[in-house]
C-alpha cells in the first residue's frame, strides 16, 4: 500500500502571500489601525487644546504678547527645557495664581524642599527631576515585584487618568485606555486609595463587554492596581501590572513591598509637582519678561 498524498485544500490558496484576498484583509487591517492611531490622536488634541487654550489666553493677557502662537512657544520652550510635557506647564498656568504685577520672580517666597528618598525603587542613581526616568523605574518596580513583563503607570489629570507610560502592551490596549474615566481596576484603584486585584478579567463583573475585550486582546487575564499616593493620602496616579494568567492573589511581603512603592512614587509626585513644575512656571516667566525688555 503506498502513501496517499492529500489532495490540496483550499485554505492553501487563501494562505497563498500573492492572494488578492489576503492582500485585501491586510490593506483593510492597516487602514483601521491608521484610523484608530488618528482617533487617539484627535483624543488627545480634544482633551488638550481647551486647557493649552486658556492658558495661552491668560499669557497673552499677563504679558501683553502678540497673539496665542507667541504664547504656545514660551510654554513649548519652559516644557522641553524642564523636561515636562507642554499639557501639564498649560495646565499648571491656568491652576497657579499669577505673579504680582511687574514682580520680577513670580514665586519669591517658595520654600524648597528635597527631593525625596527613591531607594526604594531599586534603581540606583535617578534623576529625580526627570519625571520620564522615575516613573519608568516605577513601573519595573512593580513588575518585578508582582513577576510579569506587562504593566502601565496613569497619572491624575482633572480626575481623570492619564497614560503616562506601559511596558509589554499592544497599541490597541494604550490607544483604548489612554485617559480613563471609570469603570476599570485602575480607577477603583483611585477612587479608593487601596490596591485592588483581578483575579480573573474573563469572570470579573467589574468591567464592560468592550473594555474586558481589549484587555483579554492584549494577553492579560488578571490585573493588580496599586495607588500612588502621598503623605497627605492624595492619589496622584496609579500602577497597573497585568499577567498572562489567572492570579490566586499576593503574598504580603508582595503587598507591602507594593505599598512601600506606592507611597515611594506618591510622595516624589507631590515633591515633582510643587519643585520642578514650578521651576518651570518660574522659568516661563523669566522668558517672558525678557520679551518685554
Amino acid at each position: 500500500m503506498t502513501d496517499h498524498q492529500p489532495e490540496p485544500r483550499a485554505e492553501d490558496e487563501r494562505d497563498d502571500e500573492s492572494s488578492p484576498g489576503l492582500r485585501e484583509a491586510r490593506r483593510l487591517a492597516a487602514q483601521a489601525r491608521q484610523l484608530q492611531n488618528q482617533v487617539t490622536e484627535l483624543e488627545v488634541q480634544v482633551r488638550a487644546r481647551p486647557k493649552i487654550a486658556l492658558a495661552e489666553g491668560i499669557l497673552v493677557e499677563r504679558y501683553g504678547l502678540a497673539d496665542a502662537d507667541a504664547a504656545f512657544a514660551l510654554m513649548r520652550q519652559a516644557s522641553q527645557r524642564a523636561n515636562i510635557k507642554l499639557h501639564q506647564v498649560a495646565i499648571a498656568v491656568a491652576r497657579t495664581p499669577g505673579p504680582a504685577q511687574g514682580a520680577t520672580v513670580w514665586f519669591g517666597t517658595r520654600e524648597r524642599r528635597p527631593a525625596p528618598p527613591l531607594t526604594k525603587l531599586a534603581a540606583g542613581t535617578l534623576d529625580e527631576r526627570n519625571q520620564g526616568e522615575v516613573l519608568g523605574a516605577a513601573l519595573r518596580r512593580v513588575l518585578n515585584i508582582t513577576s510579569t513583563n506587562m504593566g502601565n503607570v496613569q497619572l491624575v489629570e482633572d480626575g481623570t487618568l492619564r497614560m503616562e507610560k506601559h511596558a509589554g502592551l499592544p497599541r490597541q490596549f494604550t490607544d483604548y485606555f489612554a485617559f480613563v474615566d471609570g469603570g476599570t481596576a485602575c480607577s477603583r484603584a483611585a477612587a479608593a486609595s487601596h490596591q485592588v486585584t483581578v483575579k480573573e478579567i474573563a469572570s470579573s463583573p467589574g468591567f464592560d463587554d468592550t473594555t474586558r475585550r481589549v484587555i483579554l486582546s492584549a494577553g492579560s487575564r488578571a490585573c493588580h492596581s496599586v495607588p500612588l499616593v502621598d503623605d497627605t493620602d492624595t492619589v496622584h496616579g496609579v500602577i497597573s501590572s497585568h499577567h498572562a494568567r489567572p492570579l490566586a492573589g499576593f503574598t504580603q511581603a508582595q503587598l507591602k513591598a507594593l505599598h512601600h512603592t506606592s507611597r515611594t512614587v506618591g510622595t516624589w509626585i507631590d515633591w515633582h509637582q510643587r519643585t520642578v513644575l514650578l521651576d518651570a512656571l518660574e522659568d516661563l516667566h523669566q522668558l517672558a519678561l525678557a520679551q518685554q525688555r
